[in-house]
């Protein structure tokens, strides 16, 4: 079900489980002044949630991101699938229509972004570049972020709070741990960080944790 989070911003939200921790992912809506509706990290796409939904664009965000995104594709397919900078090559067979490069050929004015190059996770591969592209919806002043950084609280299960006192996002807006160590090109990502601060937000929305 979508909840209403701002006028012309809703968000959605699913489970999903990470390194064997039960948490939620949020995927996030926003109606733009023509009235198309650009979807920021789809979610499961059931029919309820599809029925709330008129024409849309979907954006995978970076380059986990991006696992139902071409199932809103399929529903909605005159919609534009935009993605992250790798994730075609990553994932040749998505039906992806363009590629998030630079604020010039990028068409929507009402959303900002800003590139986190350099910005990565560890995995059980090792450092793995997440790619991603954070946005800045202007007339409602909120940031949206996928897994730039987290914000967990008492809202959470025990298990979910213990651990990210412990590895970062625990009732502070910031990366886990996993990012911070695997994260080595610091001028990339600070001059990313530095480029988001100068928006007037008052509001974050991410992917995983408390808006």
């Amino acid at each position: 079900m979508l909840k209403a989070v701002d006028e012309n911003v809703w968000v959605a939200e699913q489970p999903i489980r990470y390194f064997g921790l039960g948490i939620r992912t949020r995927m996030t809506v926003v109606r733009l002044a023509n009235r198309e509706l650009v979807v920021i990290s789809p979610i499961r796409m059931d029919d309820e949630l599809a029925n709330q939904l008129g024409a849309l664009g979907a954006i995978a965000p970076n380059l986990y991101h991006y696992f139902f995104a071409a199932e809103c594709k399929v529903r909605y397919p005159k919609a534009i699938f935009w993605a992250a900078p790798g994730l075609a090559a990553k994932k040749p067979d998505l039906p992806i229509d363009q590629t998030i490069t630079t604020q010039e050929k990028w068409p929507l004015n009402e959303l900002k972004f800003a590139h986190f190059d350099g910005f990565k996770s560890l995995s059980f591969s090792g450092a793995d570049s997440l790619n991603e592209c954070v946005f800045f919806h202007q007339q409602s002043r909120t940031l949206i972020l996928t897994d730039t950084a987290f914000n967990f609280d008492e809202s959470f299960p025990l298990v979910i709070q213990l651990v990210t006192r412990v590895g970062g996002g625990y009732k502070s807006l910031s990366p886990s741990l996993l990012e911070q160590i695997a994260t080595t090109d610091k001028p990339k990502v600070k001059a990313a960080v530095e480029q988001v601060l100068a928006w007037d937000f008052e509001r974050v929305i991410m992917a995983h944790g408390a808006i």
